[in-house]
């Protein structure tokens, strides 16, 4: 910019009117005020405090490397007990900790259950220690204390520096490439140490194997197996440093064997290249001068070490790191660039490109760039016109998440739908992922909601593979009566109360599943199916109990459970929740549900008692994935099944109160900072949750083509759709105050009612909401 002088500033504008050019002074600061990127509002510490259970390491979108700081080393269990304190480690990373184990190169994000940390890389200085230490006691090991105001978290970047070491280190990452640059302040002695036991919900005997070999002074590969989460999980590796190591050693922690064997003929511990077992940390040694910069790049696999070696050469061949961080940063700028959004404040901004940010890390890619990967079958497979995908959890995630893929990445999503159909056919019980991650299906949480993911997908136009196909695997998983009260789900149309602790909850869940592959079948022109599911559709009304006007657990003989607490979250026949939330679950056919309660009154008072009740702490005591903050009232927006219920006021005509909800939903379960997040982020559904509100819309029954309208949060948004064309949503009079919708127009003309098409949206065009202080209780 020219810096002018007051006096010639005002000549200078003179004479570009003469001209009729003075609009070049505006576009240059217009210009500088949009040099802010979008990657810049992302705060990826927001959820990591508390019961977020979010990463603040790097990646890229959707990557197969995660690295991220842990900050402690749980165990699963203690003294033969599950230990509750792990489950605040379930990303690896928890805000409040004072210390800093390492850096590991695989994390889930806002799961409330864990696996991974694989590949610790840890930089120290000074005497070799090959123990992390505790948090009480960091000097005892290799852990080192840290303070935020030393830490930086971005899209993919993140930077810290190691109090205890004076030791700066930053991350960055390609999809399969984790790049680290460790600056050693002073001169000296320094290690870094790799250590192939750490993990997450760790315990004694989860390392199955691993193997490590030395190539050179300089590179190393090998591989771990695990038995968590993932009960075979094979991870390879190939990590190189930009400086030959002095000298590398390796300690076994494993407890003394009566079998050794004949490798004891070689003394292990010391520069020995062909390392295997089940609990190895290796240690590599360097001099260092002061501020002198040693840099490590670590590759994975799911197939092999020359995978591993083929992955880091393809994306990361070189030495810049400053590169590898420009082009994943690039990365997601394209990917929040798919919504751009005029937001009322800074805040605002943060809080809707980190969801988006948040909304972009799982599933991940699980394939190597020559498109190989493991199966389910243990075998290695082709990827064959579709980008692999594992991590799959879909209790949580086909809600909204995928919803929300359908329209801002439908092409990723499709390949989401084909990784799933490959899980299929390599499954010896012919079924869909449940809980999928790393080759392997962990079966975690109810419902087979697969089927929903799918149906939708077809049902939008977004899945162009076998729909036949996906549609005779979703009946095969619907009909495995071995899983989980399937087979008494069918002959009784709900799940007996001894028969399963969850029945109550399965059964509703497996009632919409089913609902969604009569969708399916009706759109194929498949009758007899059709005719099949739509019944066992409504088996959600079997688990109705007319007397109390809540679903209620029942036995084999019919009878409903005596002893049964409403506000119980624990024990009462519901996966994470409550009867008060979980009643409301019937996405599918909310107008029979509103029937059954009593008609529109009935489930008026009962959605104002839901959100306005209080819920006493006893209630959710034995509940993890449930706390305080994630609560309004008795609904709980800190975890999924009731997600949904909220727009429920506009089937009872009181849309306003759907309106004001909304907003104080958004308003209360979203903030910036560490503790941002009311409950887990659960793989980013609560992300999509905020995303589609904050746009004025929601997608309450997967599998049909409508959403219901909200309250948006958005002043003004573009969807910049893959078909070419855009979408736009327009608040007029958007403010902190004007919460209720006056009017909507679609393209210019009344939209009347409550429901925006699929069609609509992807069709390209405007929804414009006009907003108002008062409600308008006629719209």
């Amino acid at each position: 910019m020219i810096n002018l002088g007051l006096a010639n500033k005002v000549r200078w504008q003179e004479c570009l009117r003469t001209f009729g050019v003075v609009s070049l002074l505006h576009l240059a600061v217009a210009s500088q005020a949009q040099e802010k990127r979008l990657v810049d509002y992302v705060d990826p510490m927001i959820g990591t405090a508390k019961m977020g259970h979010t990463y603040p390491g790097p990646t890229v979108p959707f990557g197969s490397v995660q690295l991220s700081p842990d900050t402690d080393t749980i165990p699963y269990a203690m003294n033969g007990k599950y230990n509750g304190d792990v489950y605040k480690y379930c990303a690896g990373y928890q805000y409040s900790d004072p210390t800093i184990v390492g850096f590991s190169h695989t994390h889930f994000s806002g799961t409330g259950h864990s696996d991974l940390g694989d590949f610790l890389l840890m930089p120290t200085s000074g005497a070799l220690k090959l123990n992390p230490g505790t948090a009480d006691q960091p000097g005892s090991g290799y852990r080192s204390a840290f303070s935020h105001d030393n830490e930086t978290a971005a899209a993919n970047y993140y930077k810290v520096k190691l109090d205890a070491h004076n030791i700066t280190a930053e991350l960055t990452t390609s999809a399969r490439v984790g790049h680290h640059k460790y600056t050693f302040s002073q001169a000296g002695e320094s290690h870094i140490v790799f250590d192939l036991m750490h993990g997450i919900y760790n315990y004694d005997d989860k390392n199955v194997w691993t193997v490590a070999r030395v190539l050179d002074d300089h590179t190393i590969v090998g591989y771990r197996q695990t038995h968590g989460w993932a009960r075979t999980r094979v991870v390879h590796f190939a990590m190189k440093f930009s400086k030959p190591f002095k000298n590398y050693g390796t300690k076994d922690f494993e407890k003394q064997q009566v079998y050794k064997g004949f490798w004891r003929k070689f003394d292990q511990t010391d520069n020995f290249p062909d390392i295997a077992g089940t609990k190895i940390r290796m240690h590599f040694d360097f001099d260092v001068a002061a501020n002198e910069e040693i840099q490590v790049k670590l590759a994975i696999s799911p197939v092999s070490m020359d995978n591993a070696l083929a992955n880091m050469e393809a994306e990361v061949p070189h030495w810049d790191f400053d590169r590898t961080k420009r082009e994943g940063q690039d990365l997601w700028e394209k990917e929040l660039g798919r919504i751009q959004a005029k937001l009322p404040t800074k805040e605002d901004y943060v809080n809707f490109y980190t969801a988006m940010y948040h909304a972009a890390l799982m599933p991940t890619e699980y394939m190597d760039v020559n498109g190989q990967y493991r199966g389910l079958d243990h075998q290695v497979h082709q990827a064959d016109g579709f980008v692999n995908y594992s991590s799959f959890s879909l209790w949580d995630t086909f809600r909204a998440f995928h919803p929300y893929m359908n329209l801002v990445n439908p092409s990723r999503n499709a390949d989401m739908v084909a990784s799933m159909m490959a899980h299929y056919d390599q499954s010896t019980l012919k079924m869909l992922p449940i809980w999928s991650h790393y080759g392997n299906d962990n079966w975690c949480m109810s419902g087979y909601h697969s089927v929903s993911v799918i149906a939708d997908a077809i049902l939008k136009g977004v899945y162009k593979g076998d729909a036949n196909k996906a549609l005779d695997a979703c009946i095969a998983t619907a009909n495995y009566r071995r899983y989980e009260g399937i087979g008494e789900y069918i002959d009784l149309g709900y799940i007996p109360d001894e028969k399963n602790g969850t029945s109550v909850s399965n059964t509703l869940e497996y009632a919409y599943d089913d609902w969604c592959i009569a969708q399916l079948a009706k759109h194929l022109n498949r009758e007899s199916d059709y005719q099949t599911f739509a019944k066992r559709a409504e088996n959600w009304r079997n688990m109705f109990d007319p007397s109390i006007g809540f679903m209620r657990p029942k036995d084999a003989q019919g009878k409903f459970r005596e002893q049964f607490d409403v506000l119980e979250t624990h024990g009462q026949g519901f996966i994470e929740g409550n009867t008060w939330n979980y009643s409301l679950y019937v996405p599918h056919n909310p107008q029979g549900l509103m029937e059954l309660i009593g008609g529109k009154k009935k489930l008026s008072t009962y959605l104002d008692s839901l959100f306005t009740m209080h819920l006493p702490d006893k209630f959710f005591e034995h509940t993890e994935d449930i706390t305080r903050e994630g609560i309004i009232g008795n609904y709980v927006h800190g975890n999924e099944p009731a997600h949904h219920v909220v727009y429920l006021y506009q089937l009872v005509g009181e849309g306003w109160k759907s309106q004001e909800w909304i907003r104080k939903i958004l308003k209360d379960q979203y903030h910036n900072g560490a503790d941002g997040l009311g409950g887990n982020d659960d793989c980013g559904q609560m992300s999509a949750w905020y995303l589609f509100s904050s746009l004025g819309f929601y997608p309450v029954a997967p599998g049909s083509t409508d959403y219901w309208l909200g309250s948006p949060l958005v002043e003004s948004a573009s969807v910049r759709l893959e078909n070419g064309k855009t979408f736009e949503v327009e608040a007029i009079n958007q403010s902190d105050k004007n919460v209720y919708v006056q009017e909507v127009r679609l393209n210019g003309q009344p939209l009347k009612g409550y429901i925006l098409k699929h069609a609509d949206i992807v069709n390209g065009g405007k929804l414009q909401f006009k907003m108002g202080a008062k409600p308008n209780k006629k719209a």
